[in-house]
């Protein structure tokens, strides 16, 4: 017992007599105090008191696709920040292939009473994935926030970057230095901020009175060798210019470009998106789309706080704007 005190209170910053009187129900203890307190014991590992069990704990699940695409730790360190600030601990359930499933995550995070759960990228971005476990956190009342574009049906605030504004902003720019035959790199059929995007560059090539033919559309996985095979079958279709649907694509689209004795961007220029960590540092730097992550990832706990508060939260979509950022990936095509 006398070790558990000690153990809390290091970790909340109080006095073990302070602890003591939490785990007591005894007066004398701010709110805030006190909901530090009942924390700690979670994170710890340590059962509450009996009084206390029946009260959610003061943890968030924040369940994220990968960790190896920069963005999703760019997202988590923004979103732990703004719950810490609410006296609220996140809970990391990143998936991997071959480990816990994201259904799996839901039942652990659901044992642990959580006060709710953030799902940044995931399964309610697919149409063909099964989404039981989504329903489920419905039918118990759980606050849940979605980042990024949602199937139909599920009724959770969700927080997204514009899809269509960034495939506008990424097609225009290209098709301002001069390029004419301009592919996209996309996620599998059945991602909706994928759809969203391919949906984006039809329209804009029609405005610009350009043609975006199937051939110059690849589907791919998120990943830079996904990104290295998608690029690889457009170069052989005679692109000038590629905009890719994340980052982690756009390097592999270099790669598969300089496999080929390319240069970029003088013979094939590429747009990333995202603006994740270390962009800057490619050779050459990145053009990409800048997603708000730290406005996003507030938007996200504010509206997961009203939630378990007990206020309405707004169903449907937050748009955030993003913002083209170019650097030395593109240029005009080479004049042949």
């Amino acid at each position: 017992m006398t070790r558990r005190l000690a153990q809390v209170a290091k970790k909340v910053g109080v006095s073990e007599a302070t602890v003591s009187r939490v785990l007591n129900g005894k007066p004398g203890v701010s709110e805030a105090t006190r909901q530090s307190v009942l924390t700690a014991l979670d994170v710890l590992g340590y059962e509450r008191p009996t009084q206390l069990r029946g009260e959610r704990a003061r943890l968030v699940g924040l369940v994220l696709p990968e960790l190896q695409n920069p963005i999703f730790p760019a997202l988590a360190e923004v979103i732990g920040g703004a719950l810490a600030q609410q006296g609220l601990t996140p809970v990391l359930c990143t998936q991997t292939k071959g480990g816990v499933s994201e259904a799996d995550y839901v039942d652990l995070l659901l044992q642990q009473q959580v006060s709710g759960v953030i799902f940044a990228g995931g399964l309610f971005a697919q149409a063909d994935a099964p989404h039981e476990h989504y329903h489920l956190l419905a039918e118990r009342k759980v606050p849940v926030v979605l980042v990024n574009a949602s199937i139909e049906g599920l009724d959770f605030p969700c927080v997204a970057c514009d899809d269509a504004v960034a495939v506008e902003q990424a097609w225009r720019h290209l098709a301002s230095l001069g390029h004419e035959r301009i592919g996209l790199v996309v996620g599998p059929d059945d991602h909706m901020p994928s759809r969203r995007k391919l949906e984006a560059a039809r329209a804009s090539a029609k405005v610009m009175g350009m043609e975006l033919p199937d051939a110059f559309v690849q589907p791919s996985i998120f990943s830079l060798e996904g990104g290295q095979a998608a690029t690889a079958r457009l170069l052989e279709r005679g692109v000038t210019g590629i905009v890719c649907a994340s980052d982690p694509l756009a390097l592999g689209a270099i790669r598969a470009a300089r496999r080929r004795g390319l240069s970029v961007p003088s013979d094939v220029s590429v747009v990333g998106f995202d603006d994740s960590a270390f962009m800057t540092c490619t050779e050459p730097p990145l053009t990409t789309v800048r997603q708000p992550i730290e406005a996003m990832g507030r938007a996200v706990v504010d509206l997961l706080c009203a939630q378990i508060d007990g206020s309405r939260s707004p169903l449907g979509e937050l748009l955030f704007e993003p913002e083209l950022v170019v650097r030395g990936s593109t240029a005009p095509p080479r004049t042949r």
